[in-house]
């Protein structure tokens, strides 16, 4: 592929995630960070999981973001009582008349609503763990096994959940397996005087707000393929690779040791981790119209790559120590060069 072919799918890939981000701006006021790491784990193929407080537009965002893509959109709301079979979907006994005219029946296969190109599981702490289970081998395998027959799931797939981290009666802590594969955990923030007074504008007033559709699926498909194509230097995938074994406690590989991680993690990030900072980073070299990854691009990434990949042990939570602080620290003083 010759250098001009490169520089057009890096300058199409920008035009096509900034009309996205555009028609999400129509509806969602404010939140910047919050819509690029989005459609940042859109155009990677991750999950996304955004957490906040009621009111602060997380299922506004991924409504809108629906609205702007043309793809099937499904939403399951988490209760208590929902159970596996309610999001996978189940085998039923259907009825149907034969090539001889005769009623005869079969066992077929009723998808659930997991069965779509972006699914919002809205407070999905509010199932059980054996429901939010369901949603394990949907989010990493891209597929379904009902009964032991294994069902594909649509290309892209994209999971984007939300919870609320202030209500804790009737709600399940996600098991850390699951966690783990979402990409990016993002925290909304409540806006500021001037975006909510924005918010109040366009919400108390007459007129309304439409978001059109302006990327299709093949498009998407397309732009993932890309962004895995992107060159990575050994230096700055060691750097990925230092930083998530410097979430390790007692871990000797990265060359690095924290005093914050040995004395307040219990266990660090997951391969998985790595992963996402490369994949991120790749997007956001794109979006820089460079065609390698810098080290600063995998820095950018490491807040919602490695917040929710940590499990903090009980001095922690005494002292007040939160994952995003001990991040920080690790961002601020491990070397960027290898020792």
């Amino acid at each position: 592929m010759s250098q001009g072919d490169v520089e057009r799918e890096v300058a199409s890939f920008r035009e096509d995630f900034e009309r996205v981000r555009a028609q999400v701006a129509r509806a969602v006021v404010g939140q910047g960070e919050v819509v690029e790491s989005t459609l940042i784990c859109l155009f990677v193929g991750g999950h996304v999981l955004l957490e906040g407080v009621p009111g602060v537009g997380k299922t506004l965002l991924i409504r809108s973001l629906s609205r702007a893509l043309s793809l099937s959109f499904s939403r399951i709301q988490f209760t208590p009582d929902l159970m596996p079979a309610d999001i996978t979907g189940t085998t039923i006994v259907a009825e149907f008349d034969d090539e001889h005219g005769r009623r005869a029946r079969e066992f077929r296969f009723q998808h659930g609503p997991v069965f779509a190109q972006i699914l919002l599981a809205d407070e999905i702490n509010r199932a059980t763990p054996k429901t939010q289970s369901a949603l394990l081998e949907a989010m990493q395998e891209r597929s379904v096994t009902v009964g032991g027959t294994t069902h594909a799931l649509p290309e892209p797939f994209l999971v984007m959940a939300t919870q609320n981290p202030i209500e804790q009666e009737g709600t399940y802590p996600l098991p850390e397996a699951q966690l783990d594969r979402f990409f990016f955990k993002v925290l909304v923030p409540p806006p500021g005087r001037a975006d909510l007074t924005e918010i109040v504008d366009r919400t108390t007033g007459g007129a309304g707000v439409e978001v059109s559709p302006v990327l299709d699926a093949a498009r998407i498909v397309e732009h993932q393929a890309l962004v895995r194509r992107v060159a990575v230097a050994p230096s700055v995938r060691d750097y990925a690779v230092r930083l998530t074994l410097a979430t390790q406690p007692g871990a000797e590989g990265g060359g690095f040791r924290s005093d914050q991680v040995e004395r307040y993690v219990r266990l660090g990030a997951s391969p998985r981790a790595a992963q996402a900072l490369i994949l991120s980073g790749k997007c956001r070299a794109l979006l820089d119209g460079r065609p390698t990854v810098s080290v600063e691009d995998l820095r950018r990434s490491a807040l919602p790559a490695l917040r929710h990949r940590m499990i903090l042990n009980f001095e922690a939570h005494a002292e007040g120590v939160s994952t995003d602080s001990i991040v920080r620290n690790l961002v601020d003083t491990m070397p960027v060069d290898a020792a």
